[in-house]
C-alpha cells in the first residue's frame, strides 16, 4: 500500500474524465439511482457529524495531561480531523454498500462507451447478490485493516512531534480504500478476485492515491458528497481500463449522442 510508483496524475486525469461520463446522456439512467441514495445519506450523516462534533472533540482535549497543555491547539486539529474523516468515509462506503448494483451498471455502461465493448453481461438476479456479498468482503477488508489504522493513529496523537505523522496515515489509508472501493466495479464486472484487484493497484499506488485522496475529500464537503459517487465509479473505471489494465479507450466517443 506504501509503495510509490504509477503516474501521480491519472488520478485527477480519471476523475475529470468521470465528469464528462456522468453528464452524457445515455449514462444519465445510471446516475440517477446513486444521486438518490446520497441526497438521503448526505442528510442523515451531516446531521450526525454537527450533533456529535462538538462532545467528540471535547472528549479528545481531556486526554492530554495539563504538562502538555501548549499542544492542545494541535490536538484539536487531529481530533476535529478525525471526525471529518470518519464522516467523508462513512459516507462512502454506506452508499456504496447499498448503492453497489446500480454502480456496477454504470461502470459497466462506462466501459461500453469508451471501448466499444461491454464485459460480459449477467443477469439481474444473479448480479445483485454477487454484488452486495462483494461489498461485504470490501467492507471486512477496509472495517480490518481500519481498525489497525486507528489505533497506530490513536497512539501516534499522544506521542509529541510524531503525532504530525497521524493524519498523514488516515489520509494515505482512506485514499487507498477509495481507490479499492470504485475501481472494484469494473474489476468484479470481468470477474477479477478481490485480492488479485489489490495486486494490480499496487502497481499504480500514486495514482490510487491521487485519485482516492481526491475522492475522499470530495466526500468530506457537503453538498459536494450527493455527486461524487457517481463521477467516481466511472473516473474509476478509466483508470481501471486505461493505467491499471493499459486498454485502450476512445475519448471522442463521448461526442456520440
Amino acid at each position: 500500500m506504501l509503495a510509490l510508483n504509477g503516474n501521480f496524475d491519472s488520478g485527477p486525469a480519471a476523475l475529470g474524465m468521470g465528469v464528462r461520463l456522468i453528464s452524457h446522456p445515455e449514462l444519465r439512467p445510471f446516475v440517477l439511482v446513486p444521486l438518490v441514495i446520497n441526497v438521503v445519506l448526505f442528510f442523515v450523516l451531516t446531521a450526525w457529524l454537527l450533533y456529535q462534533f462538538g462532545d467528540v472533540v471535547d472528549w479528545a482535549m481531556n486526554f492530554l495531561p495539563s504538562w502538555l497543555s501548549f499542544l492542545s491547539g494541535l490536538l484539536w486539529f487531529v481530533a476535529a480531523f478525525f471526525m471529518v474523516f470518519v464522516y467523508g468515509y462513512s459516507f462512502g462506503i454506506i452508499a456504496n454498500l447499498i448503492a453497489a448494483p446500480f454502480n456496477g451498471l454504470l461502470a459497466e455502461r462506462v466501459e461500453a462507451k469508451l471501448t466499444g465493448v461491454a464485459p460480459p453481461s449477467e443477469p439481474l438476479h444473479k448480479m445483485i447478490p454477487r454484488t452486495l456479498l462483494r461489498e461485504l468482503l470490501k467492507l471486512w477488508y477496509f472495517i480490518s485493516r481500519g481498525i489497525l489504522i486507528l489505533l497506530l493513529m490513536f497512539v501516534l496523537a499522544f506521542i509529541p512531534l510524531i503525532q504530525l505523522f497521524a493524519p498523514i496515515i488516515g489520509v494515505l489509508w482512506g485514499a487507498w480504500c477509495m481507490s479499492i472501493q470504485y475501481t472494484d466495479y469494473a474489476a468484479d464486472n470481468h470477474k477479477t478476485p478481490f485480492k488479485t484487484l489489490r495486486s494490480q493497484l499496487g502497481t499504480q499506488t500514486l495514482g490510487c492515491y491521487s485519485f482516492g485522496g481526491l475522492v475522499m475529500l470530495g466526500n468530506m464537503v457537503p453538498v459536494l458528497n450527493i455527486f461524487v459517487m457517481p463521477i467516481a465509479v466511472a473516473g474509476a473505471t478509466v483508470l481501471w481500463l486505461k493505467d491499471i489494465n493499459g486498454k485502450p479507450i476512445d475519448p471522442s466517443r463521448l461526442l456520440e449522442r
